[in-house]
């Protein structure tokens, strides 16, 4: 099963669709999205980008000379586009994160619920697992992810504990990292601390701040002049990159200026940030944390 859309009528919207335009669903996961945008499609084109293989079964139906699927990262997409004879398109859709498919896998080893290999690749052609960054990296390495994309408060402990226990033995299950990390998670908020670390893992073992920044990058040249970009985000560090981007026009910092004290912003925002309601965080647990926002291109 993979996930309900989240806030599928509001990215949508946002889209603000023409029919005979040409649109990228740059995580197409169970299609939610895809199948909407297609609806009000008549005479245009959506591509849709998903670098996890089992993403594929679910675009079977879809094929044809209005959908494409291309089996690969988004990060590559000005890239694939190109391939596909395609410079620039009207509208861009990112569901950022995990699928509920891909914690639902045990296998997989996403899940703090089942006991699994420490895995978290999202494309299984890449090389590097969870269980290489926990066994391979410096104390300085865990130390920085754990921090930075995990927000740990006591990452620095952490990082010492890992490598300690490391040297008896590999931590190579979710099980056996769950049981070093219950030592140090506060308590009564043990679920939360194990989720925190093993966001931090899959961030770092999928490069997903990176694709992200190289995504919004290429938007720029990527989206036509009045072009939308729509953006779901699930956590802070992807939101402020998002959030810096269309009002900045770059990462960190103010916006740029030319000669003649112009701000060189590609993006302008559309509208506010947009939170789920209430009904739709009780009905989909997903949702809790989403953040939509809506840029235009200049």
């Amino acid at each position: 099963m993979y996930h309900v859309p989240v806030l599928l009528k509001e990215s949508i919207e946002g889209l603000n669709i023409n029919p005979e335009g040409i649109y990228v669903d740059v995580t197409f996961g169970g299609g939610g999205h895809s199948r909407e945008i297609l609806k009000h499609i008549k005479g245009g084109k959506l591509f849709a980008f998903d670098q996890d293989a089992d993403a594929v079964d679910n675009a079977k139906d879809l094929i044809g000379p209005n959908f494409t699927l291309i089996p690969a990262n988004f990060r590559y997409i000005k890239k694939y586009l190109r391939l596909n004879g395609v410079d620039q398109v009207d509208g861009l859709l990112g569901d950022l994160g995990i699928s509920s498919h891909q914690i639902d896998t045990p296998e997989r080893g996403f899940s703090i619920r089942y006991d699994a290999p420490l895995d978290m690749r999202m494309d299984r052609s890449i090389d590097k697992t969870a269980a290489d960054v926990i066994n391979k990296y410096s104390e300085h390495g865990l130390h920085t992810i754990l921090g930075m994309y995990g927000e740990v408060r006591n990452a620095k402990t952490l990082a010492n504990a890992l490598i300690k226990e490391r040297i008896n033995a590999p931590i190579n299950r979710t099980s056996e990292l769950i049981k070093i990390l219950s030592a140090y998670a506060p308590k009564g908020k043990e679920s939360k601390y194990y989720a925190q670390v093993f966001q931090a893992l899959r961030i770092e073992v999928n490069e997903e701040l990176e694709a992200l920044k190289d995504l919004l990058e290429q938007s720029q040249q990527v989206l036509k002049s009045g072009g939308r970009l729509s953006i779901i985000s699930y956590h802070s560090l992807e939101d402020r990159l998002v959030k810096n981007f269309v009002q900045q026009g770059k990462f960190h910092g103010d916006a740029e200026k030319d000669l003649y004290g112009n701000t060189n912003k590609p993006f302008h925002s559309i509208g506010k940030a947009i939170d789920p309601n209430e009904e739709e965080k009780e009905r989909n647990n997903r949702a809790r944390s989403a953040r939509l926002r809506i840029a235009e291109r200049e």
